[in-house]
């Protein structure tokens, strides 16, 4: 038997000003995508924004339904759209960041697994990482290189081959 261990790297900024302008730019879409969530049973608004590689930039909120299966988080709602508006052009970034009704500072949030799969096919479909923009509470932004990273036994194609 061999004992073997994973761990998770990621950048961690103050605050978003430390953020190049393009980060910066993006995690301010995904701030004002939240405004867009519909969540009257949780209250917890999730605001995703997309970069492509074209440089088109397609936001996500997240959709609540009375039959909580139904509903879809901000990212999936966001990389759907962008699947769908773009086909063929890669996703460079993710922004993700959410917020209670009743706070005006975005909390600390990571993807779920089903949102963290989706960005790991899209990885995979495109053989290019996408990096996470992921707001940590009292103002503080990770940066995550990869989807791999929060996935590290991920399903893809590779496992469907015979």
């Amino acid at each position: 038997m061999k004992h073997i261990s994973s761990e998770i790297k990621y950048d961690l900024y103050e605050s978003m000003d430390e953020l190049s302008s393009e980060d910066k730019s993006l995690m301010l879409a995904a701030i004002e995508a939240t405004g867009t969530a519909y969540a009257p049973y949780s209250n917890f608004h999730v605001g995703a924004a997309v970069l492509m590689e074209n440089g088109q930039v397609v936001r996500g909120s997240n959709q609540e339904n009375a039959a909580y299966p139904s509903g879809l988080c901000a990212e999936r709602v966001a990389v759907f759209a962008a699947g769908s508006q773009f086909p063929g052009v890669k996703i460079k970034a993710i922004a993700i960041t959410a917020m209670f009704d009743d706070l005006k500072e975005p909390l600390s949030v990571s993807p779920c697994g089903d949102c963290r799969q989706v960005m790991a096919e899209y990885e995979h479909r495109y053989k290019a990482n996408i990096r996470l923009i992921i707001t940590a509470g009292k103002g503080k932004i990770m940066v995550i290189p990869n989807t791999k990273t929060l996935l590290p036994l991920m399903f893809n194609a590779e496992n469907l081959k015979k």
